[in-house]
């Protein structure tokens, strides 16, 4: 069974954070897991162009109910018009989580998923929380996730 990866992070980012994500994509695309993200801009579509550049599949879980609303390298679309509240379903559907950066949506995520039991692996985060792991580069980001659950 292919591991579920998720990339989570802020719908706007500057450019060094852009770079981790699309890196982190890559990474993930190289050792065949698939991709899950919010399916917007910013974090998630810098992981999402990633993943796409290797030949890597991507899942987006869209807040709303529109899927011109995604980023152009998702693959899979789902609509969940659930605003916020998507972020559960995004922490329930990967193995495990790599955050990258953040705001709030990002914050939550993280919490829903240490809850959920979930490994969160975080890259560049302004947050340290108890439970996360933090990593230095991308790909250890990718490597120490691999790692991570048991499926």
């Amino acid at each position: 069974m292919r591991l579920q990866i998720g990339v989570i992070g802020a719908g706007a980012c500057g450019e060094a954070v852009e770079k981790a994500a699309e890196e982190v994509g890559r990474e993930i695309a190289k050792r065949n897991a698939f991709l899950i993200c919010g399916g917007r801009g910013g974090v998630m579509e810098a992981a999402a162009r990633g993943a796409k550049m290797e030949g890597g599949t991507t899942v987006g879980i869209l807040p709303g109910d529109n899927r011109r609303d995604a980023n152009p390298f998702i693959d899979i679309l789902i609509l969940s018009n659930m605003g916020h509240a998507r972020n559960a379903i995004i922490a329930q559907s990967c193995d495990v989580l790599i955050a990258i950066g953040g705001e709030y949506g990002t914050l939550s995520e993280i919490a829903l998923a240490l809850k959920m039991g979930k490994k969160v692996v975080t890259l560049r985060s302004k947050w340290e929380i108890e439970g996360t792991v933090k990593a230095c580069n991308p790909m250890e980001a990718v490597g120490l996730a691999m790692d991570g659950p048991d499926i």
